[in-house]
């Protein structure tokens, strides 16, 4: 660990290595790191995935002009993975036990994703896990995160209550007091928190996993939403300013501020490659992997709710796949031409560029937009 040794260690003897005790400091250099790595690697995890023949395979359905994409490397969430975990571990603080649970809610994530791959790849054909097997995996991670939280509200380390934007004097508490004192109906108590949080890190999941389907589109929505993230963590690991914006704070929530930043260089270190037309595609090892983390953060720093705007983009990509299907189901008709949304708008005859931009448009004005309910009451 880099930043163990620079500040508990050598700058006993170099008092400039000071420097290295501010979290901001560090998460610029956990930015770099991660997009250097994401930039100096990629194009030999392209020529390994060429060479292995691990390609994407593009179903029939969709725009006829997504078929020449056939074959485009696939998996490359494995290099988004690793560019995000190597700096953390260079630049954080390993003994905080939030960056543990998003490390850990980042491999494991990033595991279902890949045996989901790898299943798609050895059967040459667009279908991996099934939906029910995804779904009961990514639940598991997510009550395991959950149950790592609960240990820590016990310690006074993180709280169960629910935080509501506009409303910030609004804190439902998602544990049930009341029945802690029973001696037969106590694990109940938990189950209303397990459950939201799984909805939400599992929600989180799939969603940016739908809005994975044009070149950089999802990479780029994720850069700006962990780019709020950032901010969102900052301030509430800064009692100054968690007081003025009247926000939960939380102390030892800061070093994820370093993850964060990690994350944002390395989707930017992706992007490089995944920009439209795509040398590499994440695959679900790193739409999954993604989601989940962003959900995880969200419901460390208690923004659950918040992650609906500052993931504006990723959760209308998610409605129109529930809206389509429910549509269909109960009248037999479709609403969209094609969902995901961004499909339909494919073709009503948007070029893939254009879809891309907007799209990335409408999700920092969904971002910026989080921000500012900061200070709204």
């Amino acid at each position: 660990m880099l930043y163990y040794l620079l500040y508990h260690i050598l700058q006993r003897y170099f008092s400039p290595l000071n420097v290295f005790r501010y979290i901001t400091v560090r998460t610029v250099y956990a930015s770099l790191t991660a997009m250097f790595l994401g930039l100096v690697f990629g194009p030999w995890l392209i020529r390994r995935l060429r060479e292995m023949q691990i390609g994407q395979f593009i179903r029939e359905e969709g725009p006829q002009e997504h078929q020449k994409k056939a074959g485009t490397p696939t998996m490359g969430g494995v290099l988004i993975v690793l560019s995000t975990a190597v700096p953390t571990l260079l630049w954080a603080d390993l003994t905080n036990p939030f960056i543990l649970l998003s490390l850990f809610a980042l491999f494991a994530f990033a595991a279902i994703g890949f045996v989901d791959d790898y299943a798609k790849v050895s059967k040459q054909r667009n279908l991996g896990l099934t939906a029910k097997t995804k779904l009961s995996l990514q639940a598991l991670v997510s009550l395991v995160v959950g149950t790592g939280l609960l240990t820590l509200a016990t310690r006074s380390a993180y709280s169960t209550q629910l935080m509501i934007p506009f409303l910030k004097r609004l804190h439902p508490e998602l544990v049930i007091h009341a029945l802690l004192s029973s001696p037969h109906f106590w694990p109940l108590a938990f189950v209303p928190f397990l459950a939201f949080v799984s909805l939400v890190i599992t929600g989180a999941s799939n969603a940016v996993n739908l809005t994975d389907g044009l070149d950089g589109l999802a990479i780029g929505c994720t850069v700006i939403a962990a780019g709020a993230l950032t901010v969102l963590t900052y301030v509430s690991s800064n009692y100054r300013w968690a007081t003025y914006l009247e926000i939960q704070y939380i102390p030892r929530v800061g070093e994820l501020t370093v993850f964060c930043g990690a994350l944002v260089g390395a989707s930017l270190g992706f992007l490089w490659y995944n920009a439209h037309p795509a040398e590499i595609f994440m695959g679900d090892v790193g739409s999954l992997s993604l989601g989940g983390t962003l959900g995880v953060i969200a419901v460390i720093i208690k923004q659950e709710i918040l992650l609906f705007f500052v993931g504006g983009v990723f959760v209308l990509e998610a409605l129109s796949v529930i809206l389509q299907v429910g549509s269909f189901k109960l009248r037999g008709k479709r609403i969209f031409r094609m969902a995901p949304i961004h499909h339909h708008f494919e073709l009503m005859g948007w070029s893939e560029s254009k879809v891309i931009v907007r799209f990335w448009i409408a999700a920092l004005v969904f971002a910026l937009f989080a921000l500012t309910t900061l200070k709204l009451r």
